[in-house]
C-alpha cells in the first residue's frame, strides 16, 4: 500500500462511492460535508485512491523572485567568467548592474539555472566476507591506543600508549603500557605477546595483522626500510599481514576492544606514573580475559537456563538456612 494513502484519502473515497450510489445531497448529509466539497472530490474521482490525494499547495512564483532581466545578467556574467566564483559574480553584478540581492539569493538562482550541481552521495562500502579463524593463534591483530590526556596526571611530562594484541579466534588479549611509540616498543611488545599466549594459554601465533602505522611498517616511505617489528617477525618466520590504508574496520576486533577499554577503563581511571599505569593495566587485562563473553544461539539459551537454576537454588538455600 502506498504510504501517501492516509485515513483522510480513504474517507474521501468512501464519500465519493456513497455519492455515486445515493447522490451528492445524501452524501453531504450522511458525512456532514458541504455539497461543494462532495462535488469537487467527486469530479476528481476516477475509481482509484490516488485520485483522492491532495495536490501540492506550493506556490508557482515568489513575489521577490529574480526577474527575467536579473537572470539574464547572471547568465551573461557566468558565461564571461566560467571560472569565476559565486562572490566574483556577485561583486561584478553589484558594481556594473546595480544588483541588490544577497549572496544566498544569488546562489539559489544560479542553482536553479544549473550552475551548481548537487554532489552524489557516496555509497557506503559493502562489507566483505570475513575470514573465519579455526583455531587459537591462527591470526592475531595488533594496534596502539593513545592514552587520553585527561587520565594522566599533569605533573607527568611523558605521553602513554597502550599496545594491544587480540586473538581472532578466542578473543583473548594481551595489553601492555609504554611511554614510547616506536618500532622498538612494538618489537618488545610482540615478544611479550608471544610469551604471554604460550605461557598462559599454550598456543603459538601463526600470523600477525597490523595497520600501516610507522611503528609497524615503513612501506609508504620514499625509501622504505625494514622496521624492527618486521625484522623480528621475519626472524621468527611469522607472516605479517597489513590491512588496506585508511580502513581500520579491517582490524575491527582490536578496534572494538579499544572502544571497550575506553568505556570500562580510561573513563574511570587516572594514572600518576608509568609504573602505576602498568599495574592498573595488568589488573584490567585479568578482568577482561576472565570476563564471560555472550555466547550465541543455543548456547546462550542453555547458559541462561543454567544461571536461572543456580539463582533459584541459591535463593532457596538462603531461605532455609
Amino acid at each position: 500500500m502506498n504510504k501517501n494513502i492516509t485515513q483522510d484519502v480513504l474517507a474521501r473515497q468512501s464519500i465519493c462511492r456513497y455519492a455515486e450510489k445515493y447522490g451528492i445531497t445524501a452524501a453531504a448529509i450522511r458525512f456532514k460535508k458541504h455539497k461543494s466539497y462532495v462535488h469537487r472530490w467527486l469530479h476528481r474521482y476516477d475509481g482509484t485512491s490516488q485520485s483522492m490525494l491532495k495536490e501540492s499547495t506550493k506556490p508557482h512564483h515568489h513575489p521577490n523572485e529574480h526577474t527575467a532581466e536579473e537572470l539574464k545578467w547572471i547568465d551573461d556574467y557566468k558565461r564571461r567568467m566560467p571560472e569565476g566564483s559565486l562572490v566574483d559574480v556577485w561583486l561584478s553584478l553589484r558594481a556594473n548592474k546595480g544588483y541588490n540581492r544577497t549572496i544566498p539569493g544569488l546562489f539559489r538562482a544560479m542553482k536553479r539555472l544549473g550552475y551548481f550541481k548537487t554532489r552524489e552521495k557516496k555509497k557506503p562500502p559493502k562489507a566483505g566476507k570475513m575470514e573465519q579463524m579455526t583455531y587459537a593463534g591462527e591470526k592475531i591483530q595488533i594496534d596502539v591506543k593513545f592514552v587520553p590526556k585527561v587520565c594522566i596526571n599533569s605533573e607527568i611530562p611523558t605521553k602513554m600508549y597502550q599496545f594491544t594484541a587480540i586473538d581472532e579466534y578466542s578473543r583473548l588479549r594481551f595489553i601492555e603500557g609504554f611511554d614510547e611509540h616506536s618500532s622498538y616498543t612494538a618489537k618488545i611488545f610482540l615478544i611479550h605477546t608471544l610469551e604471554y599466549f604460550w605461557k598462559n594459554y599454550k598456543f603459538k601465533v601463526k600470523c600477525v595483522q597490523t595497520d600501516n602505522g610507522r611503528e609497524f611498517t615503513n612501506r609508504f616511505d620514499k625509501y622504505p626500510k625494514e622496521t624492527m617489528f618486521e625484522n623480528i617477525l621475519k626472524r621468527l618466520e611469522i607472516p605479517h599481514r597489513l590491512i588496506s590504508p585508511y580502513t581500520p574496520r579491517h582490524n575491527g576486533k582490536v578496534e572494538r576492544s579499544h572502544r571497550e577499554d575506553q568505556k570500562r577503563f580510561y573513563d574511570t581511571h587516572s594514572f600518576y606514573s608509568l609504573e602505576d599505569y602498568k599495574k592498573q593495566l595488568e589488573q584490567h587485562l585479568k578482568y577482561t580475559n576472565n570476563r564471560p563473553m555472550r555466547p550465541l544461539v543455543k548456547t546462550s539459551v542453555h547458559l541462561t537456563a543454567s544461571l536461572s537454576c543456580l539463582l533459584k537454588i541459591s535463593w532457596l538455600c538462603f531461605l532455609f538456612l
